[in-house]
């Protein structure tokens, strides 16, 4: 009888504090005021404090069979790793992120939880769900700031050597996952500089750069080596690596190549590829110009085309740079954007100017030859296309001009060409992004094995990352066999 009265007592206590869990409401996260951070490139969001992350980690319910694991691409143990924070040790949280997470203050930044492991949080069900990466980037800044960094323990040398082509998210995943378990992991990236798009893509404001390199600094620390300047296909082929003695290959190169319109006008000056745009920025730090000699044209009426992240990266650049007029130019909705909402609101917030349903045609030059204006149609939405959205369709003599001095292109990219050119045998797809199986990220090529925005196109950095974990798993097997 004591027995089932302690089982009573425990099921009470248990019921009280998950009510009084649910009390709690989700905490928000400090910013930058809007009209002083579009001055600057310093981070607009500015992180819980230790109370906070406090808070925020007690709302969680510690569900029995948790969902928002399965949500998470590279499995992060998510209830385990907030309990810690709700518990006060915030450095056995980070501990437990980078179990499986290698880059945790990069996807607290960026990582679209909302549709991920938030997504399917049962608070989310009946309120707010828990704020997951905002904590998951808590317990990583905590770790960094305080020095309390520890190195987990190495697997004995397997003796294997493994090369990975690139060292954007997909690649440091695996390249983590693999040196853990005993292999020796040697990275070569294209770039002066290691992260990928973390480094040459995502804003200073959005992801400071020094956060990327504490996370690539952790994985040296691991024994991951990174060649840096050396662009695969070029200075030396796949074959080549093997020929080294690497017994297998991951690339992870992304898909860098920039795509256009095709419009009349496109090649005007000032008319700019995301991507170029952002990586003189970015990587090449051309907003600190004279002191980085790397110019960038600072337009006074500035329009970004598309509706993804990329282009509310650009337009909120431009803000900064000190554009009048920023515009987004999107020929569907706000409903139909693939930006992140915390994106676009923060765009909002800043004072970019929305032109929807709108899609340019033609761009108007002056006589040196630089864009002047652009000659837009309006839209309508019709019937879904193929990728569920409604097709965007112009209304006839519905054409107008807007004054524009600097263009940006965000309207995707593409696979570059140069690894499957230089790799015979090596199966892609019509769009040139790499063909591997679901199940192991394997090529065509014994040994050979792929992952990331090379394979799917663009797409986000934790689905990158979710990509490098399975292929570490499928190369650690392929070599011990």
């Amino acid at each position: 009888m004591r027995k089932e009265n302690r089982w009573k007592d425990a099921g009470a206590e248990e019921m009280k504090d998950k009510k009084e869990r649910e009390t709690i409401h989700r905490q928000g996260m400090p910013e930058q005021d809007p009209k002083l951070r579009t001055r600057n490139f310093d981070e607009v969001p500015l992180g819980y404090t230790e109370e906070m992350a406090v808070a925020e980690a007690k709302r969680c319910i510690q569900c029995k069979k948790p969902l928002c694991i399965g949500g998470c691409p590279v499995d992060v143990d998510i209830p385990g790793f907030i309990k810690l924070i709700a518990e006060g040790n915030f450095s056995g949280a980070a501990r437990r992120l980078k179990e499986t997470n290698c880059l945790p203050a990069v996807c607290g930044r960026v990582c679209p939880q909302e549709d991920q492991c938030e997504k399917i949080c049962i608070l989310g069900r009946k309120g707010e769900p828990v704020a997951v990466g905002r904590l998951e980037r808590f317990a990583a800044d905590y770790e960094r700031e305080s020095g309390n960094i520890t190195v987990p323990e190495i697997a004995r040398s397997t003796g294997k050597k493994v090369a990975v082509v690139g060292a954007g998210p997909a690649g440091l995943t695996i390249a983590g996952d693999l040196v853990k378990l005993g292999h020796e992991v040697t990275i070569f990236e294209a770039l002066h500089k290691a992260g990928g798009v973390l480094v040459y893509g995502i804003p200073e404001f959005r992801l400071p750069k020094k956060i990327v390199e504490a996370e690539v600094d952790y994985l040296k620390k691991l024994g991951v080596k990174i060649i840096t300047n050396t662009v695969i296909g070029r200075l030396k082929t796949v074959d080549e690596l093997f020929e080294e003695g690497f017994g297998a290959v991951f690339l992870g190169v992304g898909a860098g190549a920039p795509v256009f319109m095709h419009i009349p006008g496109e090649n005007l000056s000032g008319i700019y590829s995301a991507n170029e745009y952002l990586t003189r920025s970015n990587l090449m730090k051309a907003y600190r110009f004279p002191e980085y000699d790397t110019p960038i044209v600072r337009g006074k009426n500035v329009a970004v085309i598309g509706g993804g992240n990329v282009a509310m990266d650009s337009v909120r650049t431009a803000l900064r740079l000190g554009a009048e007029n920023a515009y987004i130019i999107y020929r569907r909705t706000e409903v139909e954007m693939p930006a992140r909402i915390e994106e676009v609101h923060h765009a909002g917030q800043e004072g970019v100017q929305f032109k929807l349903l709108t899609n340019p045609v033609e761009y108007i030059g002056d006589k040196d030859g630089w864009v002047k204006e652009m000659k837009c149609l309006r839209m309508e939405l019709g019937e879904p296309d193929e990728s569920g959205r409604r097709r965007p369709v112009p209304i006839k003599d519905s054409e107008f001009v807007m004054d524009v001095d600097t263009v940006v292109v965000a309207v995707g990219t593409m696979a570059n060409p140069i690894i499957p050119a230089t790799t015979p045998g090596l199966e892609t797809n019509r769009w040139g992004h790499v063909t591997v199986k679901d199940e192991n990220c394997e090529t065509s090529r014994r040994g050979v094995y792929a992952g990331g925005d090379i394979v799917t196109g663009s797409a986000t950095v934790i689905l990158a990352m979710g990509a490098g974990r399975k292929a570490a798993r499928a190369i650690d097997e392929y070599l011990k066999s």
